[in-house]
């Protein structure tokens, strides 16, 4: 798909008009919504821009080590007297968790597929890799000058939503802007350092126990991993710990997809936030959207309510003709 560069430049014209904007992604905020978040909320700023992050939800522990984590303001609403919100990569406006956006000035910039088009202005663009990769170029169009922290979010946003540049989706555009990103002060070792070497103990724990509910299906090439409270808490670590665990089982190159189950209530019948990963042709963001998630064809999420058999049997439902028919393609050998 080729990048909508007229969309880029709507959102410029439509940023420069404003004065008190409020920047924003969804809830449960992960790498790309947070970098993405900041990196433009510093160029407008650079702008005399009055800009803020708002979330509804705090930062994962991890993203807290880079540069900004204490300007997130984590909040219901957006304050009163913003006179335009930048909603990123959010497929519809109750992704984010705040209210009253449907009455607000709504610029929506996002990269998933299934966006519903909400907001005064729009741009969608499938081909990147990473909503920074958006935001980079917005940033550019701005005449704002990146500085090493804007560098350093968008690279985090950039490694952390391409599974360290393993998904689909990542292109030369991509690398190239991750290298004018390292020319700009972003240090790629530093940044990995701090995403993937500063678990706690109880991460390790929590590593272990996930491990242990591991189950294979579809002669070994979808694997299920499964976490409660009570083993969560048993742990000692942070719920935002989980990230990155369902990531595991894909390394063992016969498994093609994984489903991570994590109960976020407790209770026989709580709410299971439900994880899928995949590799190649197998498009997990289809079957995510069609429980009201969303995502990307090798990355994706939505949340169910039930009991874990009960979710497990609706999710295998529609996941598993997809992996079997991946199986069945010719030349699709683990």
């Amino acid at each position: 798909m080729t990048p909508d560069r007229d969309g880029c430049q709507r959102v410029c014209a439509d940023l420069r008009r404003h004065q008190h904007i409020a920047v924003t992604s969804h809830v449960r905020p992960d790498g790309d919504s947070l970098g993405s978040s900041l990196a433009l909320a510093w160029a407008l700023q650079a702008l005399g821009k009055d800009a803020r992050v708002v979330m509804r939800d705090p930062a994962p522990v991890p993203l807290n080590e880079f540069p900004g984590a204490g300007e997130i303001e984590t909040a219901p609403r957006v304050p009163d007297g913003t006179d335009a919100v930048v909603v990123l990569e959010c497929g519809d406006l109750a992704r984010t968790g705040l209210e009253g956006l449907d009455t607000a000035h709504v610029i929506n910039v996002d990269h998933h597929p299934g966006n519903s088009g909400f907001g005064a202005v729009q741009w969608f663009d499938g081909s990147a890799a990473a909503c920074a990769e958006m935001v980079f170029e917005i940033i550019v169009a701005l005449g704002v000058p990146i500085t090493a922290d804007m560098a350093t979010q968008m690279l985090v946003a950039i490694v952390t939503d391409t599974g360290s540049f393993r998904y689909a989706g990542v292109s030369p555009r991509t690398f190239s802007t991750s290298a004018r990103l390292l020319e700009a002060g972003a240090d790629p070792v530093a940044v990995a350092r701090k995403l993937y070497d500063g678990n706690t103990l109880g991460r390790l724990r929590l590593q272990g126990a996930v491990l242990r509910t591991l189950e294979l299906f579809e002669a070994g090439r979808l694997a299920t991993l499964h976490l409660d409270a009570e083993t969560m808490a048993a742990t000692g670590a942070d719920p935002e710990e989980t990230d990155g665990l369902i990531n595991l089982p894909l390394s063992v190159k016969a498994i093609q997809s994984v489903v991570f189950f994590k109960q976020d209530e407790q209770g026989e019948h709580g709410e299971y936030r439900v994880s899928f990963r995949s590799k190649g042709d197998i498009d997990v963001g289809a079957v995510a959207r069609g429980f009201g998630g969303g995502g990307h064809k090798n990355a994706a999420g939505c949340t169910l309510t039930g009991t874990l058999d009960a979710v497990r049997a609706q999710v295998f439902e529609r996941l598993l003709p997809t992996v079997a028919r991946r199986a069945a393609a010719p030349g699709a050998g683990a």
